[in-house]
């Protein structure tokens, strides 16, 4: 199953995200233009898009935001002047955008409209009675909130169906992202290590630690006494891939922790490391299960996950999204819910109906900022919320296994990836030409 989840709105300027409040603001604050409309008299019209409205204080909003959240994170942003004209244009782009969805997009259902609406309420922690209390007090209709959901709805789908129309791979391309991947594997080692793992609770103190290190010293003194290594992993490891006698996969060298192929690199498949190996997890028993130089590229790890998708937007920013997914996270863990249930009810990917289930996927399948968190997870654990372009997940691994793709799976997968690598180049092109279609009026300021 190919992961394409819709990508955020505007997700070229992710940075610009703004909250539930600065929406709000942006519902009165960006009407369409009419004829008779007088421009607020608190406000003052700065650009008008199509028939779409931008206004000094949408934009001043959306700077205070920018601002607040850099502070936060202690990001740099550019000077005054910079950063004034990088989110005017990126508000431009974003009326270009909604305008053309409008006449080009599919119909949104209100079934749809109406499960988006509650999600933006969940991220806000709100019902979506508050959030209509919410909207009446800050003196935005229902109403036009829910046609700005819908705008949003429109703009994802007809983005994700022009861009991608857009994109071509040749066989020519195929034929030297092959070559490069089949000489890079040529030169790669790769790893299958078994480890027996005795745990080190964080804050432990100095004689928890030393009873932590004596029973993995013990443990490595039975397997070099002559006891199956499965056997005493069995009995003492604290591993998640204890089932699979703490064997980890054949890996690359660089999804290994340095540590662990240092302390394997010598050995023959079979030995165990002479020594116990402390991590920042705890104490580790090493088995070299088996060494490959020069990997086949065609033979590959398939990976069987899941995910839950939340997806930051105007009306529910990064940080609220993070912490709804924590928050899921925690009644997984406890047991309130199972991952599946979470899915089912608050996915906000095509993946929902399934219980967030992916299928069996190959390497490439997925943007990388997602495929580097899932690869190093453990089987059955419950990932932090990861961020990529599309949104925030949690991620979880139900399986892994080694197959042989055949050559048209190869091409398949290597075009895939040329097309995800060719994406953000295809979208900015998109936008650029629309906004090159658009009629596009600058405002002045008004003189006081």
């Amino acid at each position: 199953m190919t992961f394409l989840p819709h990508r955020p709105l505007f997700a070229s300027f992710a940075f610009l995200r703004c909250g539930l409040s600065v929406l709000l603001a942006l519902c009165v604050a960006s009407p369409v233009l009419h004829a008779q409309q007088p421009p607020r008299t608190a406000d003052y019209i700065i650009a008008v898009v199509n028939r779409e409205l931008v206004t000094a204080g949408e934009l001043q909003l959306r700077l205070n935001q920018i601002r607040e959240e850099a502070q936060r994170n202690g990001a740099r942003v550019p000077s005054e002047e910079e950063l004034r004209q990088q989110v005017l244009n990126a508000l431009i782009d974003e009326r270009v955008q909604i305008t053309h969805a409008r006449e080009v997009g599919q119909k949104v259902e209100d079934a749809e409209l109406d499960r988006a609406v509650a999600n933006v309420a969940s991220q806000n922690q709100l019902t979506v009675q508050q959030l209509r209390e919410r909207l009446r007090i800050e003196g935005v209709d229902f109403a036009r909130f829910r046609s700005n959901i819908r705008d949003q709805m429109q703009v994802e789908r007809v983005r994700e169906r022009e861009v991608q129309g857009r994109i071509r791979v040749t066989d020519a391309e195929v034929d030297t992202w092959l070559s490069s991947q089949r000489a890079a594997a040529a030169k790669a080692v790769q790893y299958n290590i078994a480890q027996i793992l005795v745990r080190v609770p964080e804050g432990a103190n100095a004689g928890e630690v030393a009873a932590r290190q004596a029973r993995a010293q013990a443990a490595l003194a039975r397997v070099r006494g002559g006891e199956a290594f499965e056997d005493v992993n069995q009995q003492l490891s604290e591993d998640l891939n204890k089932p699979q006698g703490g064997q980890l996969g054949m890996r690359s060298s660089e999804r290994l922790p340095e540590a662990f192929v240092a302390a394997v690199r010598e050995l023959q498949p079979g030995d165990v490391a002479p020594t116990v190996l402390r991590s920042e997890v705890g104490y580790h028993v090493l088995k070299l299960v088996d060494r490959r130089l020069g990997s086949d590229p065609a033979i590959v790890t398939q990976t069987h996950a899941r995910h839950i998708l939340l997806r930051p937007s105007p009306r529910a920013d990064e940080q609220a999204v993070l912490r709804r997914l924590q928050g899921f996270k925690a009644q997984i863990a406890a047991g309130a819910k199972t991952f599946e249930q979470v899915a089912r009810e608050s996915s906000e990917d095509g993946s929902a109906t399934q219980g967030g289930d992916l299928g069996w996927v190959s390497g490439g399948s997925f943007v990388p900022e997602f495929e580097d968190v899932m690869n190093a997870l453990p089987l059955r654990t419950v990932s932090d919320p990861v961020i990529s372009r599309f949104g925030v997940h949690l991620i979880e691994v139900l399986e892994r296994r080694e197959t042989k793709m055949d050559p048209k799976q190869q091409r398949d997968l290597a075009r895939k990836a040329l097309r995800e690598q060719k994406f953000e180049s295809a979208l900015a092109d998109w936008v650029r030409e629309l906004r090159n279609l658009a009629y596009i009026e600058m405002r002045e300021a008004p003189q006081l």
